[in-house]
């Protein structure tokens, strides 16, 4: 288990980092986008929209890797080691009734032991869609696959496909509690129930519960996260700043242009980074003991979705030290257990959140984080 004792000479905070496990084929994404198919395809093909857009964005030192290769997986431990990051949060796909997708890598790093680096797991619970853009396409949004909640039998067949990772002497606690982070908590219904039928389960199987973290997001509030039962937040506020910066009628008004007269003909859902950063922190909120805040290198969906993508601008290393130190005033005089920074992201190249080097910047986000997290 975790050592804090040795951690907190080390360093100024815990910071976990979430792990897009995409960057392999499946069946599924075969059948859906053509053979193939990987993160990468969307990342490779990306179009600068404007002058000065940073597109496309190109791996460097890693390359466009295949997660199914143990030599990657040891090498981003090791960049994420140097970072000074704690452990990854892997996200975890499942639709009910067994049914997962994306689960190979993680289970490779379950089931050999390697790389030798924490981690814990997010759930991200959600359907996924084939978005349609055209907005004078009638046709809407194709679904995929949906996400479902079968009941009890189907939470309890969940907790156990996990158990064995929650008995990992690498997996990330809280309070001697295996995390475990929910992507929309207000989608699962009778949310407290399968709160209270986990914890049974994991403590029937030796295990001192389940730390269940919400996250924060568009629909939901930290304090009715809280009310539901989870143990602690995990603050993202970026729709909130992005409603600070310019305006909730403002950005009503462009999504509703967006949706009905064409992206095209409509501005670009662009911020610059540097209002991100002077606006994404909440100390009152993110000073609380179980809140913790979200710190972000970068944000371009772009590659996804083009002009309908949201698109942060003129992002640099520098900028990204601010706004972790801004975070770590905010965190510093938490018990160290609860010191806890989520990254977003290591890897979500397609979304332009990343910290793996890239060959505008290298390592140069990397170096950053450990500056500022690692005690001098």
């Amino acid at each position: 288990m975790i050592n804090f004792d040795d951690m907190i000479k080390n360093k100024k905070a815990r910071v976990i980092a979430f792990y897009l496990p995409q960057y392999h084929p499946i069946p599924e994404n075969d059948a859906w986008w053509g053979k193939g198919f990987t993160e990468w395809t969307n990342v490779g093909k990306a179009k600068q929209l404007f002058k000065g857009h940073y597109q496309p964005r190109v791996p460097a030192d890693l390359g466009y890797y295949d997660l199914r290769m143990t030599e990657i997986r040891e090498a981003q431990a090791e960049m994420a080691r140097e970072a000074g990051v704690e452990g990854f949060m892997y996200w975890h796909y499942w639709f009910g009734n067994g049914k997962r997708l994306l689960e190979r890598p993680f289970n490779d790093v379950l089931e050999s032991g390697k790389p030798d680096f924490p981690f814990c797991l997010g759930w991200a619970n959600h359907s996924w869609y084939a978005k349609n853009w055209n907005a004078k396409d009638s046709k809407k949004d194709k679904l995929l696959i949906e996400q479902l909640y079968p009941g009890v039998k189907d939470n309890e067949m969940h907790f156990y496909s996990l158990l064995n990772a929650f008995r990992d002497n690498r997996y990330l606690t809280i309070e001697g509690k295996p995390i475990f982070l929910i992507f929309a908590p207000h989608l699962v219904p009778k949310l407290n129930e399968f709160i209270s039928q986990w914890n049974k389960l994991a403590i029937q199987n030796g295990l001192n519960g389940i730390y269940f973290i919400g996250q924060a997001g568009k629909n939901i509030d930290c304090k009715e996260i809280l009310h539901n039962g989870f143990n602690g937040v995990c603050r993202s506020g970026i729709q909130d700043v992005h409603n600070k910066i310019r305006g909730r009628f403002t950005n009503s008004i462009l999504w509703h242009l967006r949706k009905y007269i064409g992206s095209s003909l409509t501005p670009l859902n662009k911020y610059d980074y540097l209002d991100i950063v002077n606006n994404l922190s909440d100390f009152k909120l993110d000073s609380v003991e179980n809140i913790y805040p979200s710190i972000l290198p970068n944000f371009d969906h772009s590659p996804r979705s083009g002009r309908d993508g949201l698109i942060y601008t003129n992002s640099t290393p520098e900028l990204f030290r601010k706004m972790i130190v801004t975070a770590l005033n905010s965190v510093n005089k938490k018990d160290y257990e609860h010191r806890i920074l989520f990254l977003r992201s290591w890897n979500e190249w397609a979304e332009g959140n990343y910290m793996e080097p890239d060959l505008k910047f290298g390592k140069k986000y990397i170096d950053v984080l450990m500056d500022e997290i690692m005690e001098k």
